[in-house]
């Protein structure tokens, strides 16, 4: 089966991208680092790193630190499919990210995103 072309892009390329969907709508990046990190494990200074050298997205996920176990909580439609349905456990993570950032963009606040209670 071949790889999704998301996987063999640079994180790098993408990241930015989650930055500007989220300032246009009032809200920081300083906001997107903290879904990124906590989604997936990464310090501030472990994300920085592979931004800066460029990893690709199928690298940052599969070595992410810790990705939270919380994300199962995560539901809801990204590109018209259900993020809980997607049955590639990479690109379910892709898109999970997805979702929380269209999250962000839309005005939920970070405790709802985060999924804290």
């Amino acid at each position: 089966m071949a790889k999704h072309n998301i996987f063999t892009m640079s994180f790098s390329k993408i990241y930015p991208l989650y930055i500007a969907k989220a300032e246009k709508k009032g809200r920081s990046k300083e906001e997107v680092d903290e879904i990124i990190c906590w989604l997936t494990g990464y310090s501030q200074r472990e994300l920085e790193a592979c931004i800066n050298e460029e990893v690709d997205v199928e690298n940052f996920f599969k070595n992410a630190p810790q990705f939270n176990p919380a994300s199962d909580q995560i539901k809801g439609l990204v590109c018209g499919i259900r993020v809980e349905e997607i049955e590639d456990p990479m690109m379910q993570k892709v898109r999970y990210l997805d979702k929380l950032i269209d999250e962000l963009a839309k005005g939920k606040k970070m405790e709802k995103i985060l999924r804290r209670k």
